[in-house]
């Protein structure tokens, strides 16, 4: 009898209330923006091939990992976790923290773009701004956050999910009032403006962008925890995936051909990725004579949005890395905590990658350059994480019996199979084929720079993760209780200060043979770094 009046009391999720929430972590007007540089009006074509054969599947996988693991929270490294072991669940929460330090410089970047905007009303701050200032000014961002998010941190979340839904509201507001303005005899600015305009050319660029698409609209698994706290998931759960498809078409459809009203989009501004929506904004006062006054309402807008969602995610990402990873993985000290139970020394790491990311891109040629880059990195290590979604989707799959779940999608187990590995496959290539550099000439000295601090970013981002559980191992041996003596901790960090400020001094100048000498100071360095740390104090001594 307690048991049916317990059940009667529960608070459930109704399945417009889980798609309002999915939708607003899938899809911004910013993301509009950066596709519709990459592909003009081609791009609306290529938002409805990826809401059919790729949005509406991933979200119906989700929804059946979310419930297969309720027990577990429904986490990505849970998922991993339950269905191949330990190890690999760590990896994953590895990669999931790694790929977020692209995602928060870029976040701390749009905020300071965002206070240009919002002081000076126009896009003037890129010529006020060296490369320099603007890396030490996102970084400034980046630091004051982890000091604001650890004392608002709740307050944040909420104001975070509040500035979600009014920029949906004015991506909504954008839409409605350029149909208003066509309505008042608006010119279109794209022309021809006709069927052909819309038809994307399958080329190799086209192929290297779809990685953006697929970080514009993956997000889906932070609302699988929800699934389980549906009444009737197996029949709620996908109408909501059902309102989620028919918003985000709404959204991108119409939202890619009002760009292309106001945005000519065969002669796109450089700057577009950085500036654009506020030069839609702009453009939109103007049709209606009131000035900037969308583009501040915009503007601030964007900055409150940013804010609160870069301190939650700074938090949220850090705590992940030291509670998700488990002991036998992630150092001790990385797991520390300060006595208000913050875990420091992550967030000491996480400042000193996020740098290192900065400090990678400060010698591109302009502060558009730096944007453009974290923002297709971010469309490369994105898309790669979300690859262990296919992966732990195809593996439930696989093993029915062990993982059954209150929803299922595809009941046929081949069929189901089928998708899965067609999903990991296209998010696969997609990945590897965004390394290649976007909005630069192709094969110019910028695009190979950019090639290869790509590669650099993945592999000192991923490679971290590799190096981990070897030094967890030196604690556990130890007879200190640490990896490293503190000599040794200060010898490496030395030796790696010294490395990566000569080399981006040396990035910095004009000498012929400055690349060799940067291989030549990074490789010195590795060796110095091995060298100190190679000495260890174990119990057995």
């Amino acid at each position: 009898m307690m048991e049916d009046v317990n059940q009667s009391k529960k608070s459930y999720i109704t399945w417009p209330v889980l798609a309002l929430m999915d939708f607003v972590t899938v899809i911004g007007f910013d993301d509009l923006i950066y596709n519709f540089q990459n592909q003009g009006l081609s791009v609306i074509s290529s938002w409805v091939i990826m809401l059919f054969v790729y949005v509406i599947p991933y979200s119906l996988m989700v929804g059946q990992l979310g419930s297969a693991f309720s027990k577990e929270g429904g986490g990505l490294s849970s998922w991993v976790r339950g269905t191949s072991g330990e190890f690999l669940g760590y990896f994953t929460a590895w990669t999931y923290w790694a790929a977020s330090i692209p995602y928060v410089v870029d976040t701390a970047n749009s905020v300071v773009v965002g206070l240009g905007w919002c002081f000076n009303g126009s896009d003037s701050l890129e010529n006020h701004l060296s490369n320099a200032k603007f890396a030490l000014l996102s970084l400034l961002v980046f630091v004051i956050f982890i000091f604001i998010q650890s004392r608002f941190k709740n307050s944040l979340e909420v104001l975070s999910t509040i500035g979600g839904v009014a920029m949906f509201g004015m991506t909504v507001l954008f839409v409605i009032m350029t149909f208003g303005a066509l309505a008042e005899g608006r010119h279109i600015a794209t022309q021809p403006f006709n069927l052909h305009a819309i038809l994307p050319t399958f080329n190799f660029k086209y192929f290297a962008t779809i990685g953006m698409l697929i970080y514009a609209m993956n997000g889906a698994e932070l609302v699988a925890p929800f699934v389980t706290r549906m009444k009737k998931p197996k029949s709620d759960f996908p109408k909501a995936m059902i309102m989620l498809a028919v918003m985000t078409a709404f959204l991108t459809i119409f939202g890619s051909f009002s760009l292309g009203v106001f945005f000519n989009a065969h002669h796109l501004p450089n700057d577009l990725k950085m500036n654009g929506s506020y030069y839609a904004f702009q453009a939109l006062g103007r049709q209606f004579h009131v000035g900037n006054f969308f583009m501040y309402c915009f503007a601030w807008t964007e900055v409150f949005y940013m804010c609160a969602l870069l301190a939650v995610l700074l938090d949220a990402m850090t705590r992940i890395l030291i509670s998700d990873t488990g002991s036998k993985y992630m150092p001790k000290f990385l797991r520390k905590t300060n006595a208000n139970g913050l875990p420091i020394n992550g967030y000491i790491l996480t400042c000193v990658l996020s740098a290192f990311i900065i400090g990678l891109g400060i010698f591109l040629p302009d502060m558009n350059d730096i944007f453009n880059w974290l923002l297709n990195l971010n469309g490369i290590v994105s898309p790669g994480v979300t690859c262990w979604i296919f992966y732990a989707f195809i593996k439930i799959r696989q093993k029915e019996d062990q993982f059954p779940s209150e929803y299922v999608f595809i009941k046929n187990r081949k069929f189901a199979l089928a998708v899965g590995w067609w999903m990991l496959i296209v998010t696969a290539v997609a990945t590897i084929l965004g390394i290649a550099p976007q909005d630069v000439s192709q094969f110019s000295g910028t695009w190979w720079y950019e090639l290869a601090i790509n590669i650099i970013a993945i592999i000192v981002l991923i490679g971290l993760g590799a190096i981990m559980p070897y030094v967890t191992r030196r604690e556990q041996r130890s007879s200190i209780g640490e990896a490293f003596t503190k000599p040794q901790w200060i010898g490496m960090i030395s030796v790696l200060l010294v490395a990566m400020i000569g080399s981006f001094y040396l990035g910095g100048t004009h000498l012929a043979m400055r690349w060799w000498y940067i291989g030549a100071l990074t490789l010195v360095g590795i060796i110095l770094i091995i060298l100190i740390g190679k000495k260890e104090y174990t119990a057995e001594k």
